[in-house]
């Protein structure tokens, strides 16, 4: 059973394509069982992106947007079950301390059934947006990339503690736009102390990993998390799920096969994945359950034959 847990639409989110409906027809389409729809939450003034700036949006736009969604989510939902498990949910951005308020009042406000959390930004700047970004942030780590990794897994430890997400987006993400995005992490001492700090209170929490499509669909040799974090999450007796991590129809199920394949040789043979359902996990989302299913099931399905 083919499923995603992260997934985003141009039309309520400035960097992404096509209409939250269309989205929802293509996951349909290919044949995917259980769909989150997990747009972005939105943000304060100053972390707006420049294509946000652009289109004349602030911090008020960007929270009228959200409402937008969430209302078309709930409907979508309706519409389309039981042909497709939809779960409304959002990727929640930690920048700073502040952010747990900001998130927090978010999720009381609009009824998610998951939430994903995610670093986007070290030092309140954005570090998987463009080169410039990530260089500058870099400076402000002293110049130095081992220690800019270390603020991110810093940055992150806070956001885990804070808010013990259901599931952690792209967990290694900082690499993405690094010199180096294919490196390992083991000889950097204080980074892997840190990374695995993070894996274990995850596993501490009953955190799910998302094993993330979109570095390879992005030229990266290994996903989110890499191998040697997989393994090492793996050992600690962590749970894994699916996610496409999708910004139009295009990218439904992205570089799925290689990203399966890749579970298979870190060793991964249970996938989690969200469904509705009396809660296991999470008391704060009270219908919402977690199942397991074999890797090899997955592997199994049409879509991948």
């Amino acid at each position: 059973m083919p499923y995603s847990h992260h997934s985003h639409s141009g039309q309520f989110c400035a960097h992404a394509r096509d209409t939250l409906g269309a989205v929802v027809q293509a996951a349909l389409g290919k044949k995917m069982q259980v769909f989150a729809l997990t747009e972005h939450m939105p943000r304060e003034q100053q972390d707006l992106y420049s294509e946000e700036i652009d289109a004349g949006y602030s911090e008020e736009k960007l929270r009228d947007i959200f409402s937008d969604y969430h209302m078309e989510a709930c409907r979508l939902q309706a519409l389309y079950s039981p042909k497709l498990s939809i779960l409304i949910g959002t990727e929640v951005d930690w920048i700073r301390p502040s952010s747990k308020g900001f998130i927090e009042n978010l999720l009381s406000e609009f009824q998610c059934q998951l939430f994903i959390g995610s670093v986007h930004h070290v030092h309140g700047i954005p570090i998987d947006y463009d080169a410039r970004s990530f260089e500058e942030a870099q400076r402000v780590s002293g110049d130095s990339m081992e220690r800019l990794f270390e603020d991110y897994f810093d940055l992150q430890y806070e956001m885990l503690k804070a808010l013990k997400p259901p599931i952690v987006g792209h967990f290694d993400l900082i690499r993405l736009k690094s010199e180096h995005p294919n490196v390992g992490f083991k000889t950097m001492e204080g980074v892997w102390q840190r990374i695995h700090r993070n894996l274990a209170f995850v596993v501490h929490y009953g955190g799910v990993l998302e094993l993330n499509s979109a570095a390879l669909r992005k030229g990266l040799q290994e996903p989110y998390p890499n191998g040697e974090i997989s393994k090492e999450f793996l050992a600690l007796g962590g749970s894994f799920t699916l996610s496409d991590d999708s910004h139009g129809i295009d990218q439904i199920g992205s570089s799925y096969r290689e990203l399966l394949r890749f579970a298979q040789e870190v060793g991964i043979t249970q996938l989690t994945y969200f469904e509705k359902g009396p809660s296991t996990k999470d008391s704060r989302f009270p219908n919402i359950t977690t199942q397991t299913t074999a890797l090899s099931q997955v592997q199994s399905h049409p879509l991948f034959a």
